[in-house]
């Protein structure tokens, strides 16, 4: 392969790479995570990529979900482009709210498809199953979850006896493990003699959601984090370190949760049954958020009524934001069809619900954090190579996470 060669793909064009190249989406990950686990000693690789490497902050894609983040990222674009702009949503065309987990309602290509294409060795291992078959949309090469790796077969994944390739049972969902068993896949993969030209790991904020920066769960998490990354730079790879969203506390000081239920509010407000509440942020493993998050979208049926929604949520204590779908997509890179008529941002401590019997917390075993809104928009970038200051001289977001390593990281 011509190391020269670059490919172009939706507006942008990536160098061919020089070695193996691994682009790391750690779910859930503020910047504090990982200073706080260098600070606990348990972190020496990722301290020494601060010192050494290159240390970078960037802006995620709002809503500060799990989907529309992780599509920007392998497609270096907003969901304006792509398509992908929550978990869940409601489909105007057939009137029901469904998940936005299929490949059909992607718009752009992803960059890995593009470089397979083009001849290279491609792998994704990502953790739960809900975003496999969007990561590898096209893809030539090999693609599967953590969640569901003992599934995996050559005809739908491009691999097969994963679980003895990783040496790892397959994890709960709601672990730490799945998570490890994503870094062990990849360290795995990459020790092979046909080891990816590029590849991209995905995570779960399983932890995140429970554990506090700082804290002994989330320090034992990233000092996992920082064995499996320094294994992967052993092995000469060019890592970029960054996420899809951060994470912030959302209960009061005796940790009882802050939600605004915004369906219950607006019947009583506005007329019973006249809006639809919609949370992206809804997916099937609602176990450790309860369906709960910081961004939420509005349907209604008249101009009246949506300013009739805006001012009445406007005065309620929590919300941060409450703007029409023009406004919120124009700010927030957004495709119109895809957003209901208002968007909704809560405060950093609140979140957003519809009503309360349709939330099940009895679930959350430790006081509720989550994300979603513009306080969980800032996410790092880390690099295990030096970048020049040029290609840092603007706003960075995380979705030019493959424009760093391709580009810049030489």
């Amino acid at each position: 392969m011509n190391m020269e060669q670059t490919i172009a793909i939706n507006g942008r064009t990536y160098q061919w790479m020089k070695g193996p190249t691994v682009v790391v989406c750690c779910d859930g990950c503020q910047y504090e995570y990982i200073s706080e686990a260098i600070a606990a000693g348990v972190a020496p690789f990722l301290s020494n990529v601060l010192s050494n490497g290159s240390s970078l902050m960037a802006d995620c894609v709002v809503p500060a979900f799990t989907n529309p983040n992780n599509m920007s990222i392998v497609t270096g674009t907003p969901p304006a482009v792509h398509g992908i702009c929550g978990n869940y949503f409601f489909d105007r065309d057939t009137g029901e709210e469904v998940m936005m987990n299929d490949p059909k309602y992607m718009r752009a290509g992803t960059i890995l498809a593009a470089f397979a294409d083009a001849g290279a060795r491609v792998a994704v291992v990502t953790a739960k199953d809900k975003l496999r078959r969007l990561l590898g949309h096209k893809l030539k090469g090999i693609c599967f979850s953590a969640e569901k790796a003992d599934e995996a077969s050559i005809a739908e994944n491009g691999i097969e006896n994963v679980l003895d390739l990783v040496g790892m049972p397959v994890p709960s969902v709601y672990s730490a493990e799945l998570s490890e068993f994503v870094f062990a896949a990849g360290a795995k993969l990459m020790e092979r003699d046909d080891r990816p030209d590029l590849m991209y790991l995905s995570t779960t904020d399983y932890v995140q959601h429970k554990a506090a920066p700082g804290t002994a769960e989330a320090n034992a998490f990233y000092g996992m984090v920082d064995r499996y990354l320094a294994r992967l730079d052993a092995l000469g790879a060019t890592i970029v370190f960054t996420a899809d969203h951060g994470m912030n506390a959302k209960h009061d000081k005796d940790g009882r949760p802050n939600v605004i239920y915004l369906q219950d509010i607006l019947d009583d407000a506005i007329g019973q049954g006249l809006v639809r509440v919609i949370l992206p942020i809804t997916d099937p493993y609602v176990v450790h958020h309860g369906a709960l998050g910081s961004f939420a979208t509005i349907y209604v049926p008249s101009e009246k009524i949506r300013q009739d929604v805006i001012s009445t949520l406007t005065k309620i204590k929590g919300v941060e934001l409450a703007i029409g779908r023009s406004d919120a997509c124009s700010w927030f890179e957004l495709p119109p069809d895809r957003v209901g008529d208002i968007v909704v941002i809560s405060q950093k401590d609140y979140v957003l619900g519809t009503s309360v019997e349709r939330h099940d917390l009895s679930e959350l075993k430790a006081p509720l954090r989550s994300h979603g809104g513009l306080s969980e928009q800032a996410v790092p970038i880390l690099i295990n190579r030096r970048i020049p200051e040029e290609a840092t001289n603007r706003r960075l977001r995380n979705f030019d996470a493959f424009d760093l390593a391709l580009n810049h990281s030489r």
